[in-house]
């Protein structure tokens, strides 16, 4: 932090630039209120033009008409300019209209400027436990000793049997309405901050596809040296600190248990009333969704770096196949011409084009051909003696029951597993029936299957064997 660092900082840090700005309250306001308060990631153009359209009429009506003149298009296109960068502009996949969206340094700044207001109060028993337990889990998690584990575990269990016996008697520990508040407090301003970290982590992501696709657009050397050093940095990031706590907290809230476990203890937290008297922001019940929408579309610039590496194998792959047919035309051309107009001093002949090799246990043995024996017969009706049942014993699944038992699942969540899901319904029909349940969760958009984890059903065929297959993880959505 000396005084050339800052110095330069505060020319080209698009945060440092937006609290410099002389427009800097209208522009804090509006994203606040469009992009952090509903947690939302990115907008369509459109909607956010009228909104803008609307946030201004009602300044001008208060401050006056020569109160910001411009009109929303210019201002968003001013906002998002590299000179500012306080908002990214892009185009997304199988759309001709721009999405705004906001940028880390953007956020960082909204984020700062709402710590200057005065707290309700300071949480400080709260982050002083918090203190406690972060210690305590480095210090668990660093120990190699396993007699010392132990008896950490042994106090711990005895700890909770004597909570146990105090429940038992009547006697029952309850927090009071501050400590509860405070502790509701700052969960709500982590759970906010964690999508600003989406944010961050996409724009590292973004920074890197931009980097291969610079590198793609100049490179003149071999596909596995670009290649070696993509895939390096972008194993880089991934085994970051960064990336490793993006992939872990990506799992844990991939999880339908942790995420049926979070919505109770969301729904049981916000009708406390202690938590009520402080008037909860109403988005904070369904935060955990806004998680999955935001680690998606993270997942999905992943996914772009892939496919511009794809492309550029294609691309060239096109061109080699394409100079590659350059050359045989010539050659064609040339032995044509050479046809027509043989040089009359230049004469070679070959017996063969390369040499032939034939070994001698390579020769197969002779054997006799086969004479077939044709007999003619005149086929004569008669009657069959065999049991025509097994013709008409087909199984036949039935999706509209299927597809009725996964609604009604539904009804009461908005997710549910297949393996949770058949031990409500058992299969019926064994394979078949398991293959319909695949067949309806490929077919639903809003169904996912997650290859990297894996479930294992079990039933039992008509004969009473236990049966089990090993499949990916499918969860429907409601």
């Amino acid at each position: 932090m000396d005084h050339d660092h800052l110095y330069s900082l505060r020319r080209t840090h698009p945060g440092w630039r937006l609290l410099q700005a002389g427009n800097a309250p209208m522009v804090v306001a509006f994203l606040h209120r469009c992009f952090v308060v509903p947690n939302v990631r990115a907008l369509p153009a459109s909607e956010l033009e009228n909104a803008l359209e609307d946030y201004l009429y009602h300044l001008r009506a208060r401050l006056g008409d020569e109160a910001y003149q411009q009109g929303a298009h210019e201002y968003l296109a001013y906002w998002a300019a590299d000179e500012r960068g306080w908002l990214r502009k892009y185009y997304p996949q199988h759309s001709d209209e721009p999405h705004y969206d906001l940028t880390p340094a953007t956020e960082q700044a909204i984020q700062w400027l709402a710590g200057l207001e005065q707290a309700h109060f300071i949480g400080a028993e709260s982050r002083l436990t918090l203190v406690f337990d972060l210690l305590k889990q480095i210090v668990e998690g660093a120990e190699t000793d396993p007699e010392a584990r132990l008896r950490d575990l042994e106090a711990r269990r005895d700890a909770i049997e004597r909570e146990i016996d105090e429940v038992r008697a009547g006697h029952l520990n309850l927090m009071d309405p501050t400590r509860l508040r405070e502790r509701f407090l700052q969960m709500a301003d982590t759970a906010r901050g964690l999508l600003g970290d989406f944010r961050q982590v996409e724009a590292n992501f973004r920074a890197l596809d931009r980097q291969v696709r610079e590198q793609v657009a100049t490179w003149e050397g071999g596909k596995g040296d670009i290649l070696d050093q993509v895939f390096g940095e972008h194993d880089r990031i991934a085994d970051s600190d960064q990336g490793r706590s993006f992939r872990a907290f990506w799992d844990l809230l991939m999880s339908p248990a942790r995420q049926e476990e979070l919505t109770e203890l969301l729904e049981r937290t916000l009708a406390l009333e202690p938590v009520t008297e402080v008037a909860p922001d109403p988005t904070l019940a369904r935060i955990h969704y806004d998680w999955l929408a935001a680690g998606e579309h993270t997942q999905r610039v992943v996914a772009r770096l892939s496919e511009q590496l794809r492309r550029y194998l294609d691309d060239q792959a096109w061109l080699e196949n394409r100079r590659i047919m350059g050359l045989i035309r010539e050659l064609e051309q040339q032995a044509l011409h050479l046809r027509e107009a043989p040089p009359r001093d230049f004469t070679m002949a070959l017996d063969e084009p390369a040499p032939r090799v034939e070994l001698p246990m390579e020769r197969p043995l002779f054997s006799p051909p086969v004479t077939p024996r044709i007999e003619q017969q005149v086929l004569e009706a008669g009657e069959a003696e065999g049991d025509v049942a097994a013709l008409f014993d087909q199984a036949y699944v039935d999706r509209t029951r299927l597809q009725g038992q996964v609604r009604r699942a539904l009804q009461t969540r908005e997710q549910i597993s297949l393996a949770a899901l058949l031990e409500q319904h058992p299969l019926e029909q064994g394979l078949a029936e398991l293959v319909v349940y695949l067949a309806l969760a490929t077919e639903d958009h809003r169904s996912v299957i997650d290859e990297t984890r894996q479930q294992t059903v079990y039933w039992r065929d008509r004969d009473g064997v236990a049966r089990s297959a090993t499949l990916p993880q499918v969860i429907f959505c409601r």
